[in-house]
């Protein structure tokens, strides 16, 4: 084993989130029937620079996520540790090389980050999509040496019993990060269970959220799951940018869902990432808020439901969601001008697709402050699988909700298109 000491990059590379404004509390906000403009500041101005944007309203909107949506942002870690538990230089028989590295970056009793990474062969230094997977490593691959997570994870992914992980899981999910597809096309994958962060339960003091005072004060505010998992990525990133076979100039953060949420605000939280693409990533993603879709997701739903992936105000908003200051067309907007491809299935209505598109559509006034090709975005939402590569991608294919290999080729596609 060889141990890699990484000092953190992200004290000036990940943007800071610092703002000190008053915030009112969610009901005294005004009502917005309408997606809020994204260049438009809490007190009504409207910025027309790009100075301005970076300096005054990209810094308040962050502010706003943080206080009314994910929870603060994490301090960033001092010190980041790299060990690598194995290498396998001769993977799918030489087309690559798998690696796991332990990272940490806390006290000792803290959760260490377990980073998967499957390397191109003969092409060095590749770009590389990185990302969390819902299950652990050992289901991507059936490779023996891939370490076998002793966290808590769900009880329905394959070969977990009570809870835990088993050697019956192994490669049983590879068709959901076809690490032989992607190595192919000559990129990189790197990737790690969410679980390493924060499982994915509420209500129990572990993971990140045990390493907060036992009876922290109610703010409202308080770091929730998904900017958890999200704040991961980042350590993760962090370490991408020290190995010379990655090109850190090419980073695309991917996920699914959930994670697909995770991949959004991670993108939005982080100038280092190239590429954003959230997959199917519906209420609290990259879908609006503010919707009359009767079969999406809404926030009062998604708050009953899984009460620990946003902040305590963000429940404030099931009512009324009218009173939120910001949609998701906000967050989208963060990411600029880096390209985002928003990805979907027409059977998975409650992802809200359509209104997935009017989020792209409704951020691009952030897009059209900085010196881009036009058009950043589609005037109209493209067919069934035709993708719409502008800078504001978009995508959407028959079935369901699910991640495999059709959608990574579009994955790959598009950033061939943005990164080669």
């Amino acid at each position: 084993m060889r141990s890699i000491p990484l000092w953190s990059l992200g004290v000036l590379a990940v943007t800071s989130i610092a703002w000190t404004a008053e915030l009112p509390p969610p009901d005294k906000l005004p009502s917005r029937l309408d997606m809020p403009h994204p260049l438009e500041m809490l007190d009504g101005r409207r910025v027309n620079t790009r100075q301005d944007w970076e300096k005054q309203r990209r810094p308040e909107l962050r502010a706003l996520f943080q206080h009314y949506m994910y929870g603060e942002y994490p301090a960033r870690p001092q010190k980041v540790q790299g060990r690598v538990l194995f290498e396998d230089a001769q993977f799918l028989n030489g087309q690559g090389t798998l690696r796991e590295v332990e990272l940490t970056f806390g006290p000792d009793d803290w959760p260490k980050i377990y980073l998967l990474l499957a390397l191109p062969n003969g092409r060095t230094p590749a770009p590389c999509f990185v990302g969390l997977n819902f299950g652990g490593n050992h289901l991507l691959t059936a490779h023996e040496k891939v370490r076998m997570p002793t966290v808590w994870m769900p009880g329905h992914y394959p070969g977990v019993v009570q809870n835990r992980a088993t050697a019956e899981g192994r490669g049983r999910q590879a068709n959901v990060w076809p690490l032989e597809q992607i190595l192919a096309r000559g990129y990189a994958v790197a990737t790690f269970y969410c679980g390493d962060i924060q499982p994915d339960r509420p209500h129990v003091r572990e993971g990140m959220r045990a390493t907060l005072p036992e009876r922290p004060t109610e703010t409202g505010r308080e770091t929730a799951t998904i900017m958890w998992w999200a704040w991961g990525i980042h350590n993760a990133v962090d370490y991408l940018l020290t190995d010379s076979r990655i090109d850190g100039r090419k980073l695309i953060v991917v996920g699914h869902s959930r994670l697909g949420k995770t991949a959004l605000l991670a993108g939005a939280f982080d100038e280092r990432i190239a590429v954003v693409i959230p997959h199917q990533s519906g209420c609290g993603g990259a879908a609006p808020s503010r919707h009359h879709n009767p079969k999406a997701e809404t926030v009062a739903r998604i708050n009953a439901t899984f009460p620990h992936w946003f902040c305590g105000h963000f429940k404030a908003f099931g009512a009324d969601v009218t009173r939120l200051p910001f949609d998701q067309n906000g967050l989208v907007a963060l990411c600029a001008p880096r390209p985002v491809l928003l990805t979907n299935a027409e059977e998975d209505q409650w992802a809200n697709p359509a209104g997935q598109f009017e989020v792209l559509r409704a951020a691009a006034p952030a897009y059209e402050l900085y010196d881009v090709p036009r058009p950043v975005v589609a005037d109209k939402m493209p067919p069934l699988n035709t993708l719409s590569p502008e800078r504001l991608g978009y995508f959407i294919r028959p079935g369901k909700h699910s991640m495999g290999p059709e959608d990574w080729k579009v994955f790959m596609d598009y950033c061939d298109k943005w990164l080669r």
